[in-house]
């Protein structure tokens, strides 16, 4: 059996065990203490515990389990952290600093099933889930390493609703008021459009924010971006938003990359500001981020013709402040140029 990870455990796992092991219950609230007040999941750094409950915490769970291996950094501030796991696997989350506020992006499995034609997260293929501890551990590292966040966007590598119970679990332990009490407005999860775990996603009635990859207005072009193995039509995409919408009272964002001869044509930007005020969304466009050539990046005449058609419109747009934008951009890129070397 797999050992389970420290970070991320609650009351009532740390409690009984410390009950199976005979130490004192009082112990589990100084283990809580440790992780959720103090960020810190190494039983080495807990020094007022006996040196035989650290070791036996080592034995019996993964504490830790990952660690940073590498960090690329940018002149603008961000760093993205490739992160090392138990098993040897890694997986990358960005930091994101502001004048008024530190943004993580935090990834969800390892590799990614969905394989978008355009994307590096899944030029490797998919290896496995992330489990809510890893998650969480992930999170703890970028703590350790900026600060607390103002915010969290799981848009990094990975398809977070095709992992959905362990992300349901790691979304719970970050909001929840005796642990690291995150508001769930401040917590973005992203989609490519996995209409099943939109519908599951709704059924947490909490105000998360919801992200949707729509990518293209018509099913012909979104065939041209995203696999048909986990591919929904649109009809079927914004439906689910509108289920997690009314569910959780919260406007949902159509991501919208740009792609030149794709889906950034004049008609393209009508029908978009057509979907978004329909279904009482927002738009965020996203100028692709090149990492082959098999895709390119429109001209910035086009991109800005685009945004201007949709204001024109009605539709509430904003374009994606583009930051670090060099080997650490791309979600994936670090990842697979590590692997490269190794």
């Amino acid at each position: 059996m797999n050992k389970p990870f420290l970070a991320g455990c609650g009351t009532d796992e740390l409690t009984f065990w410390c009950e199976k092991n005979k130490f004192p219950k009082f112990r589990s609230k100084q283990l809580l203490n440790w992780l959720y007040t103090q960020n810190e999941f190494s039983p080495d750094a807990m020094l007022n515990l006996p040196a035989n409950m650290r070791e036996a915490l080592k034995n019996d769970f993964h504490a830790p389990g990952s660690e940073i291996s590498d960090i690329a950094s940018t002149s603008d501030g961000v760093e993205k952290l490739l992160i090392k796991l138990h098993d040897g696997e890694t997986i990358e989350m960005v930091v994101i600093p502001a004048d008024d506020r530190l943004t993580f992006c935090l990834s969800t499995q390892v590799g990614c099933p969905v394989g978008c034609y355009f994307c590096a997260s899944g030029k490797n293929g998919f290896t496995r889930n992330l489990s809510a501890g890893e998650i969480i551990e992930e999170f703890m590292l970028g703590v350790k390493r900026a600060g607390f966040p103002d915010n969290i966007v799981f848009m990094g590598i990975g398809e977070g609703l095709l992992n959905f119970e362990e992300l349901a679990k790691a979304l719970n332990i970050l909001t929840h008021p005796e642990f690291f009490n995150m508001s769930p407005r401040r917590i973005t999860v992203s989609t490519s459009g996995f209409v099943p775990g939109m519908q599951k996603f709704a059924q947490l009635k909490r105000e998360y924010n919801l992200a949707v990859s729509l990518h293209a207005v018509t099913d012909e072009i979104r065939a041209k971006l995203i696999p048909a193995k986990v591919r929904y039509s649109i009809a079927e995409i914004l439906k689910a938003a509108d289920l997690c919408r009314d569910a959780n009272n919260r406007q949902y964002t159509i991501e919208y990359t740009m792609i030149a001869g794709i889906n950034d044509g004049v008609d393209s930007a009508r029908k978009l500001a057509d979907i978004a005020i329909n279904h009482h969304a927002k738009i965020n466009l996203i100028p692709y981020n090149s990492t082959d050539g098999m895709f390119r990046r429109p001209e910035r005449s086009v991109i800005e013709a685009f945004e201007n058609e949709i204001k024109a419109a009605g539709a509430r747009v904003t374009r994606r402040v583009e930051r670090g934008t060099k080997e650490s951009a791309a979600c994936g890129q670090l990842r697979i140029s590590r692997m490269k070397k190794s």
